[in-house]
């Protein structure tokens, strides 16, 4: 259930993921320019705290939430069929919801493979199935699909065989919808950050630290050596690329992969 009720202004924007990190960045920059944004998340809790957060930062900021878990495709069919009731049908719709994840790949377990693969891919399509089987207007040319990518889907990670093959999944994927609605329906574009300062950034550089028997401090010194910029990305960067995709000035962007990462990929 939405956590409030609310008035249904001309643009809705669904943002997956929204409570922490780029999601939250996302969600921040698209109701600070007027939208009505719905974020999803699976924990109640970190819901509610962004919530809160956006509602004190200005009481004039339109913004609601639903608990789904995005890899549970009939759970997501009623949380979209709840929010074009509750809300309207929204315009802008933004995967976000994601997971880091990997290892050896011969160590790999089946469960972390198959886990990765319903988070990050798997989520994209149930989504965006249910949003566009719903709304009128995220069909019409002027309807934005915005999918959160990663560098790591083009160029692979070591020891990430899980998530560069989630992420390139959702790249092709999509590549072939934004040609599949090109002549009458929404644009479709993916934005791909290279190494975003999130708390999964965290996770991963842990990871990395344990896998490789160093500190965390010299996995950030040698991620960062990779970067041409040489710094992190923030997720206030990632959310000014989308903040450009659902405007009218990229009305003629689509079927694209675009980079948001400091240099880290060139193509």
């Amino acid at each position: 259930m939405p956590t409030t009720a609310g008035s249904s202004p001309q643009d809705i924007a669904l943002v997956t993921g929204g409570t922490s990190g780029i999601g939250f960045a996302i969600a921040h920059a698209l109701v600070t320019d007027g939208y009505k944004v719905i974020i999803v998340g699976r924990d109640a809790g970190r819901l509610h705290l962004a919530l809160s957060s956006l509602r004190a930062e200005d009481d004039a900021f339109d913004v609601d939430g639903y608990t789904c878990d995005v890899r549970d495709r009939e759970a997501v069919q009623t949380m979209v069929k709840e929010l074009v009731r509750d809300h309207g049908a929204p315009r802008v719709l933004v995967n976000n919801a994601g997971r880091g994840g990997g290892g050896v790949t011969a160590e790999l377990s089946d469960d972390l493979w198959l886990d990765v693969i319903e988070t990050n891919l798997n989520s994209v399509f149930w989504v965006t199935r249910a949003v566009v089987g719903a709304s009128e207007p995220i069909r019409r040319s002027t309807g934005r699909i915005i999918n959160i990518a990663s560098t790591g889907g083009k160029q692979g990670v070591p020891f990430g065989a899980p998530y560069s093959a989630s992420k390139a999944g959702v790249i092709g994927f999509t590549k072939a919808l934004a040609k599949e609605y090109a002549a009458t329906g929404p644009t479709v574009n993916a934005v791909c950050p290279g190494y975003v300062e999130t708390p999964m950034a965290q996770d991963i550089r842990r990871s990395y630290a344990q896998l490789n028997d160093v500190s965390e401090e010299q996995v950030l010194a040698d991620f960062e050596a990779k970067i041409p910029l040489g710094r992190y990305t923030t997720p206030e960067e990632v959310a000014a690329m989308v903040r450009y995709l659902v405007g009218p000035q990229a009305a003629s962007v689509t079927a694209q992969a675009l980079n948001v990462c400091g240099g880290l990929g060139s193509y």
